[in-house]
């Protein structure tokens, strides 16, 4: 064939592309045809491989249509630049959604002709490059997206953590809160009650992040909205949350939540569990558990909590905390535990800055690069030793 034969083969198959006429590209094809321009992840560069990339090019965009700005052909090969105008309006493509615009691509083709065939392609233009650009925009659109619900989010957790501390005299309230992500599910709070009691809570909601947060905002109102019933127990709040929360949240969530009611005169403590973490008592260099049976918040509905109580004296302390704590692992995996707890808690207790203490065993076990798990929370309550 001659050279302007070979050229007008390459803009009829330009035609065919544009129109998706798959039967006409077959027929200008050569049977080993090669394409050496992948664009789409997983086309094969042969016969069929290249037509289906053709019908992907047709599904994702409409208005489509090409001008040929220059074209020089020699011996066996073709070179065209061209400028397609097309509209991506129908479907993702390299992970970009349709914007619905109209826009112009430039690209260089080069062809090789055998025996009346088209046998290779080549190219490079501005199709790929322009829509990574727009996915890289996308994208930047979607973390701000995400930002702003992220701070919406943590507005809201922020509104439902108490701002300041309770003042008892002769006690000493300490809490940390420390989110694995930007929210979480963890939470604390306390309640001033009827007769100089202060209810105190801590809790965790499944999951994390933004779903997390959002539950256990939910969770902390309706708990402070319990806690208004003057004669109310920690076990009738919790049953009372239990079958409101059941209602109100996704069935493959829950919160577990220990509840204690503090009488500061005399010490006594009396607590509920819905399947919490138990807490520690320290006295006298032992750490006990303090026990008591409940299913977790939300889970099912009919809970009833067991309720038992406990005296603090001079010099006592509990520890409050989530799972965040126990469930960190070192670097070779092993878990930070229960018993290490307990161990730590009944040796360090009488330390003023238990929840500091804590942590900084915590960090020193994690080792650095540690990329915390899961939300820590750990509130401790102290007795003054001074006091009789």
């Amino acid at each position: 064939m001659s050279v302007e034969e070979n050229k007008a083969l390459v803009r009829r198959f330009f035609e065919a592309r544009v129109k998706t006429d798959l039967d006409a590209l077959d027929k200008m094809l050569a049977p080993d045809f090669v394409s050496h321009t992948k664009v789409l992840p997983g086309h094969k560069p042969d016969r069929e491989g290249y037509k289906q990339t053709i019908a992907e090019y047709a599904a994702t965009f409409s208005n489509r249509r090409f001008i040929v700005e220059e074209q020089v052909a020699e011996a066996e090969k073709v070179v065209t630049r061209f400028a397609v105008h097309v509209t991506h309006d129908r479907r993702v493509f390299l992970g970009v959604a349709p914007t619905g615009t109209l826009t112009t691509y430039k690209t260089i083709f080069i062809h090789r002709i055998e025996g009346g065939k088209i046998a290779e392609e080549r190219s490079l233009g501005t199709v790929v490059p322009r829509i990574m650009g727009q996915r890289l925009e996308q994208e930047e659109r979607e973390r701000e997206r995400i930002e702003q619900e992220l701070s919406v989010a943590r507005r809201i957790q922020q509104a439902s953590l108490p701002e300041e501390m309770p003042k008892l005299e002769g006690w000493q309230i300490n809490p940390f809160y420390q989110p694995a992500r930007e929210v979480g599910g963890d939470f604390y709070d306390f309640h001033l009650l009827s007769n100089g009691r202060l209810g105190l809570v801590v809790g965790d909601a499944t999951g994390k992040g933004v779903p997390a947060a959002l539950v256990m905002s939910t969770t902390c109102g309706m708990l402070r909205l319990a806690a208004q019933s003057p004669s109310s127990s920690p076990g009738e709040m919790l049953q009372r949350v239990n079958e409101a929360l059941f209602t109100s949240i996704p069935p493959n969530m829950f919160v577990t939540c220990f509840y204690a009611i503090l009488e500061p005169e005399s010490g006594r403590l009396l607590y509920a569990n819905a399947g919490h973490d138990l807490p520690y008592l320290w006295h006298s260099g032992d750490a006990q558990e303090l026990r008591a049976r409940g299913m977790p918040l939300g889970l099912m509905p009919g809970m009833g909590y067991e309720e038992n109580e406990i005296v603090l004296d001079a010099g006592d302390g509990a520890l409050f905390h989530s799972d965040g704590l126990v469930e960190a692992h070192d670097p070779n995996g092993e878990m930070f535990g229960f018993p290490r707890l307990r161990a730590l808690v009944a040796k360090h207790g009488d330390e003023r800055s238990l929840g500091h203490f804590l942590l900084e065993e915590l960090y020193s076990f994690v080792g650095e690069g540690w990329e915390q798990e899961d939300d820590i929370t750990l509130l401790t309550l102290r007795r003054a030793a001074s006091q009789r």
